[in-house]
């Protein structure tokens, strides 16, 4: 299974080639950096020293200031993180199961 094919990945992976350019303060990094842990425990490799240190904070104060429905954009940009880092992690799994 590629990473492509995991939900989510439409964001996660550009955040992730965000973070490796530098750039901490997309939509995507941001939502890297929530769940960096889970990510780098999945086996993905995360630039730690680009992190934003409050990411959740900081999306959603980035959410208000573009859009009217902003707490409800921040619940479902997190379903689709939590849905992407289950997938990594039971593909993760799966293939650590299987060497």
């Amino acid at each position: 299974m590629s990473f492509n094919d995991l939900p989510g990945a439409e964001i996660i992976l550009p955040g992730l080639s965000d973070l490796h350019i530098g750039e901490s303060n997309t939509i995507g990094a941001l939502l890297v950096a929530i769940a960096a842990t889970r990510l780098t425990e999945a086996g993905l490799d995360i630039p730690r020293h680009h992190l934003a240190s409050e990411p959740e904070l900081t999306l959603y104060a980035r959410l208000q200031n573009e859009r009217e429905d902003a707490y409800h954009y921040y619940n479902a940009l997190l379903n689709r993180l939590n849905s992407f880092c289950n997938a990594l992690e039971i593909s993760y799994k799966y293939k650590s199961s299987n060497n």
